[in-house]
């Protein structure tokens, strides 16, 4: 090998980073003290970040369709971050005074419901078959002792409160420091958001006094196909919950289905998992009202697969479409990996992370194809 100046480069280079991998296996329990460290620092601008990522979506909307025509170019970004905050906390006020009540005074009535329907199951199964020994002996073990579980709740209750009131040092600290990060992402979210086309102008700016060209285009390319991914992602997700939400909610009130707001709301929650979402919601829904009422419970399995289709066929492609632009083997791949890896945090990033490597990825063959003249596959 012809050891010029540029190979003498790159041998350094590789040498120094084969010290630091080797340094860093030897150090392991280090590096992982240090980034825990670093992420509690870097914690709050994470949040913080994230928050203008939310805001940014209802106060892009309003700058470039409510406020386009406005005379006052210099009191849009103000008012349009003011009423994006707003409409966020609009939304946190209903779930707070309206939903969680019900859903309190769903979850106080359905422990009698379980003790009512009890019987009622153990007389069906009993006549539907009369001589199962094994079935009967089953029966027998469908006892609950609500004074045991009652009590077992209570000390549960007055551990955990002994064991708050012995750390209430810890739980302040806790507290405080939560608040803290919460309000430094606040102040960090509102200072990007108003602050968008100079921060964006000092970044490129850092970029090309430090990188080649081509590499920060390359940059700049994936990160703007990065947020307009993620952002129609979350944009067409949410939308279509709260649409699937409220046709189960409406539809559930018409026809007289019992907690037909929890399980609308349950629905409406878990329709943000893609694929699975919604059929989780079914099952939990189909539980609570099989408990009440079993032949309603088959009407609101009835209910979901009708609704299930008009929301597919009518809602979904319009809704959310091709926004992500991800086959749908590769959509069922991403669920599956993202919730194998991070849980239900997983299935709601890796959709939008596989769509922009998918991208890439496609882009980079088509020019590779290019690059040989082939043109006729």
């Amino acid at each position: 090998m012809d050891l010029n100046k540029k190979n003498m480069k790159n041998l350094m280079f590789l040498i120094v980073f084969a010290v630091l991998v080797l340094v860093g296996v030897q150090r392991i329990e280090n590096l992982a003290a240090g980034f825990v460290f670093l992420m509690r620092i870097v914690f709050p601008f994470i949040l913080g970040g994230a928050m203008a990522f939310i805001l940014n979506i209802p106060m892009h909307f309003l700058e470039g369709r409510l406020f386009a025509k406005a005379k006052k170019k210099k009191l849009v970004r103000p008012v349009s971050l003011v009423l994006s905050i707003l409409f966020v906390v609009a939304i946190l006020q209903i779930v707070l005074v309206v939903v969680i009540p019900e859903i309190a005074a769903t979850f106080a009535s359905i422990s009698k419901n379980i003790e009512a329907f009890l019987p009622k199951l153990e007389q069906w199964l009993t006549e539907a078959f009369p001589d199962s020994e094994q079935l009967e002996l089953w029966i027998d073990s469908l006892e609950f002792n609500w004074d045991k579980i009652l009590q077992s709740a209570v000390n549960f209750l007055k551990n955990g409160a002994g064991n708050v009131l012995s750390s209430t040092v810890t739980v302040a600290k806790t507290v405080i420091n939560s608040l803290m990060n919460f309000f430094v992402g606040f102040v960090f979210a509102c200072y990007i958001l108003l602050q968008k086309e100079k921060l964006s102008v000092q970044v490129k700016k850092v970029l090309y006094a430090f990188l080649p060209r081509h590499a920060v285009e390359k940059t700049l390319q994936v990160a703007a196909l990065s947020y307009k991914t993620f952002s129609n992602f979350v944009t067409g997700q949410c939308l279509e919950a709260v649409i699937l939400g409220t046709m189960f909610f409406v539809s559930m009130s018409v026809l007289r289905f019992p907690y037909a707001l929890l399980v609308g709301v349950l629905i409406a929650f878990t329709a943000l998992i893609p694929i699975f979402g919604a059929f989780i919601g079914c099952v939990l829904g189909t539980f609570l009202i099989l408990v009440s009422n079993p032949v309603q419970a088959i009407g609101f399995v009835i209910l979901f697969f009708v609704l299930q289709q008009v929301e597919g066929n009518l809602i979904y492609p319009h809704v959310v479409g091709g926004s992500v632009g991800l086959p749908s083997i590769w959509v069922l791949v991403a669920v599956t990996v993202g919730g194998s890896l991070m849980g239900v945090v997983g299935m709601l990033i890796f959709i939008p992370l596989s769509s922009v490597l998918y991208a890439l990825f496609k882009g980079w063959v088509h020019k590779r194809l290019e690059d040989r003249g082939i043109h006729d596959i």
